[in-house]
């Protein structure tokens, strides 16, 4: 199933918290660049979101919750898009961390297998590597 099909079944609710969390995480040091705008319109077309739901979640982000997903894989692949906008400039600041691992927590990861699926994600972020590459690493397969 292609990363397209993933988000197509979701409701779209679903992605604009999503979209939302996305906003939260490239806005957490006070300031959304210029490369994680254009990384969040990417986003916005990936996720179907509206012209004036992109203009409201972006006004205000944290007004959408976490939505936990019950697919490991849609999980999986959340998390991939967080740590994506994350590293979009090359590194993760303490206050990115903290809110990542409540992401992962509110996706419906254990406080134990969130921390083990973030530590090796980090790894793996020092580079760009595909969702497949990904999930592969994170299940053992790598």
């Amino acid at each position: 199933m292609s990363t397209t099909d993933i988000y197509d079944l979701q409701s779209p609710s679903t992605n604009l918290n999503h979209f939302a969390n996305l906003v939260n995480l490239a806005a957490t040091d006070g300031t959304i660049t210029d490369l994680e705008k254009g990384l969040l319109k990417r986003f916005a077309r990936k996720l179907n979101i509206a012209e004036h739901d992109y203009a409201k979640v972006i006004s205000n982000p944290a007004k959408y919750p976490v939505e936990g997903i019950s697919s490991r894989e849609k999980r999986l692949e959340h998390l991939f898009d967080l740590f994506k906008i994350i590293y979009v400039d090359g590194v993760m600041d303490d206050a990115e961390a903290v809110l990542l691992k409540r992401y992962a927590i509110g996706l419906g990861f254990d406080e134990a297998t969130a921390g083990e699926v973030l530590n090796k994600s980090m790894v793996l972020f020092s580079g760009a590597f595909s969702f497949e590459t990904y999930l592969n690493f994170i299940d053992g397969k790598f």
